[in-house]
């Protein structure tokens, strides 16, 4: 099986490039620049979201995908509608053309960041975007199920908490995902027999879980680490940020407070 990595340059690509030697027989990274110390099993092609022949040499020869890529915070609109949409729209279309068989999705906690934490939400609920990043993620959701359904692409969505080694305040023990953890559920979105389109949660085993992620387990998910392992780190850090009045009261933090001018008595569920 050979697989493609776009944003192979980022943070999270770099902690999963580790974990894929020798799972599969080879390793395409993308991005606009190559990432750094390529291993025996990697390869390098640069491209571009915004650039479809660049895209289409990427997705050659490739049987699953690891979509990764993209503007991976808040920004303009410009930025994120350059990345995150028509990139987005590119990349499923080229993996389309090239016949790739399956795509896993970074999608994000941003999508659905606006319920608030006494809220426990599976997949069904409506998204909820907290940003103009989240409502990319919300987007391409949407595009993951049309290529599914359409042309039959298997699709796995997995909305991401936090990734890391630890979780780094209280925040993150409800949302943090281990860099294997996530790596369990990409595998299920590159190997799974049975998949056809699925949205899950990227969380690893917390007990503060804002998320109802019965789907990521029907499909086999089994996360190896424990958010609860790591409390009193989180908490001693937490007790050194200050307040936030609206952050604090919705699952997606900072994202909901900057530039909020809305209802608090209208913006719950």
């Amino acid at each position: 099986m050979r697989v493609l990595m776009t944003g192979a340059a980022g943070g999270v690509a770099t902690m999963l490039r580790p974990l894929l030697a020798g799972l599969y027989d080879e390793v395409v990274l993308s991005d606009r620049q190559a990432p750094e110390a390529l291993a025996s099993h990697e390869r390098f092609v640069a491209a571009d979201l915004a650039d479809p022949a660049s895209l289409a040499a990427a997705c050659a020869g490739i049987d699953g995908i690891i979509h990764l890529g993209g503007h991976s915070v808040e920004g303009e609109w410009q930025a994120i509608h350059s990345a995150n949409i028509v990139g987005c729209w590119n990349l499923f279309e080229a993996a389309r053309d090239a016949g790739v068989q399956r795509v896993v999705f970074a999608s994000s906690n941003h999508a659905v960041g606006f319920y608030r934490r006494r809220d426990r939400i599976g997949v069904d609920e409506p998204v909820r975007p907290d940003s103009r990043y989240g409502v990319s993620k919300a987007f391409g959701e949407a595009v993951g199920s049309f290529f599914a359904d359409k042309f039959g692409l298997r699709v796995l969505s997995i909305r991401i908490g936090n990734v890391g080694t630890v979780p780094l305040d209280r925040r993150r023990l409800s949302i943090w995902i281990h860099p294997e953890d996530l790596l369990a559920l990409i595998r299920i979105g590159l190997e799974h027999p049975e998949l056809h389109q699925a949205i899950v949660y990227g969380e690893s085993k917390n007990e503060r879980s804002w998320w109802d992620n019965r789907t990521a387990y029907r499909l086999g998910y089994e996360p190896k680490h424990r958010a609860e392992d790591h409390v009193e780190l989180a908490l001693a850090a937490q007790a050194k940020l200050p307040p936030d009045p609206i952050g604090d009261l919705f699952q997606g933090g900072t994202f909901c407070a900057a530039e909020f001018a809305g209802d608090l008595k209208r913006t719950s569920s």
